[in-house]
């Protein structure tokens, strides 16, 4: 709580006002002044750690509700959707938005839903179907950090170096002598459309013989995570409170996955690993006998209270530039939103140099800056066409606080030459782009008898 301001006027009147206090009788709970409170129910007054524990305490206040968790995204999300071309004649500036979000934080998320679900808006109209948002928005409440699980994986992986010998091994050991539950590697032709199937009848977990070392340390892990934290599992579904049961069932899959990362890469290891290897994802691949995407998805999720790791979100991306994996983390990267991509990006130059991580600086249109890594990844199996599946993973960090990657030693973030990109053709006015397939929306095409401009679209400015 430290680290940031927290405003939460809103949300501390609604408690209030179910507990049915005036603000005189609630300061007097709280131990503060009326007149403070006042203040802090109208937004011009942040909440101290010591009155956010008194709300836990007093009232019962489930203080991961508090402040612009509440939105997917938080504030950048709320100026990502407000920058879209469609507003920008209406000159809204950046105090005006934190306002609106200190102040009123529900209408806030119920523009974002509006937005998200409406024609070229968000994710939602890029295709992403219903349950997969509600997932993704519960992810984000969270910021992909999950103290509990985080807490139990590191517990049971101390107790499982203790068994000695390789990971894998043991946790197979476990699963036999505690939980009666054997492993099969099976034929490619016997299970062709399955990496895994646990067979409860039988008592078998069945993996796919094309998976990897790493990745049947993963399924095994996996399982385990189905019946030694299912109890943490089951609370965090059930506090999310969703519609529609495939949603429950995706979020419980996250969850399990969540879980089996954590016990691979113990969090209190791995993020001294990564002080100490300047975030090298090559090298904690090899030290902690992970896979490449499994190491770039644990990135995101080191966000514990007390001991942070860097921000980095992370995407996954197809040949066409199709996300099926994108995750913000602490990060709030606009780059992980939708399907758009631009071309100019470096996480498409991983496509053709495989085998290498790709670096890349990136400007966007605001001026802010990422650093990213992007590398290619197969997938175990092939396409319908017996091409391999393939994948660009990307990790990212705000060039701010990139200095600490190994990657990034010796260069000058915030001066050096950087990418300029945009977030999908839609979405962005950057004239003269060669790489242009669509004009922006929000401006006018512009046509000039005579003349032929190097990019394929010409359009008014502001």
């Amino acid at each position: 709580m430290a680290e940031r301001r927290v405003f939460a006027g809103p949300a501390v009147r609604r408690v209030r006002r179910e507990a049915g206090l005036t603000q005189a009788a609630m300061a007097e709970a709280l131990d503060i002044s009326p007149s403070y409170l006042n203040l802090i129910e109208h937004g011009q007054r942040p909440l101290s750690a010591t009155v956010i524990v008194r709300l836990a305490e007093r009232f019962g206040f489930d203080a991961a509700k508090l402040g612009a968790e509440e939105l997917p995204g938080g504030l950048a999300g709320l100026r990502r959707r407000l920058a879209d071309p469609r507003f920008a004649d209406l000159g809204i500036g950046a105090e005006e938005v934190e306002s609106w979000l200190q102040t009123a934080p529900a209408t806030a998320a119920a523009f974002a839903r509006l937005f998200d679900a409406a024609p070229e808006g968000g994710a939602e109209r890029e295709g992403d179907a219903p349950e997969v948002t509600a997932v993704r928005r519960a992810i984000e409440k969270w910021r992909n950090h999950f103290p509990d699980l985080d807490a139990r994986a590191e517990e049971l992986a101390d107790e499982l170096r203790l068994a000695g010998g390789d990971l894998y091994g043991t946790i197979s050991e476990r699963l036999r002598t505690r939980h009666q539950l054997g492993i099969r590697i099976l034929p490619a032709d016997v299970m062709p459309d399955r990496l895994r199937w646990l067979d409860w009848h039988a008592r078998q977990l069945m993996l796919n013989e094309l998976l990897r070392p790493a990745s049947r340390t993963f399924q095994a892990a996996a399982t385990l995570a189905q019946v030694e934290a299912k109890s943490e599992i089951d609370a965090l579904v059930a506090g999310a409170e969703f519609a529609e049961s495939a949603a429950a069932r995706l979020f419980e899959r996250h969850l399990i996955h969540y879980f089996a990362a954590a016990l691979m890469m113990p969090y209190s290891r791995f993020l001294r690993a990564c002080d100490a290897t300047g975030y090298d994802l090559l090298l904690l691949q090899r030290r902690f006998g992970a896979g490449y995407e499994q190491v770039a998805h644990r990135l995101t999720t080191l966000q514990r209270v007390g001991a942070r790791g860097l921000p980095f979100f992370m995407l996954r991306i197809d040949r066409a530039g199709q996300g099926s994996k994108r995750y913000s983390g602490a990060s709030q990267s606009p780059l992980v939103d939708g399907d758009a991509r631009c071309p100019l990006w470096g996480v498409h130059e991983a496509f053709a140099r495989p085998g290498e991580v790709v670096a890349d600086l990136a400007e966007l249109e605001d001026g802010s800056r990422w650093f990213t890594l992007s590398r290619l990844v197969a997938a175990p199996g092939a396409t319908g066409s017996g091409m391999p599946a393939r994948f660009a993973i990307c990790v990212g960090v705000d060039a701010k606080v990139a200095a600490p990657l190994a990657a990034a030693r010796g260069l000058d973030l915030m001066r050096a030459p950087a990418t300029p990109i945009g977030l999908g053709c839609r979405r962005c006015t950057r004239a003269g782009c060669v790489q242009r397939s669509r004009p922006p929306l929000g401006r006018p095409l512009r046509f000039r008898e005579g003349e032929r401009g190097v990019s394929a679209f010409d359009f008014a400015g502001d």
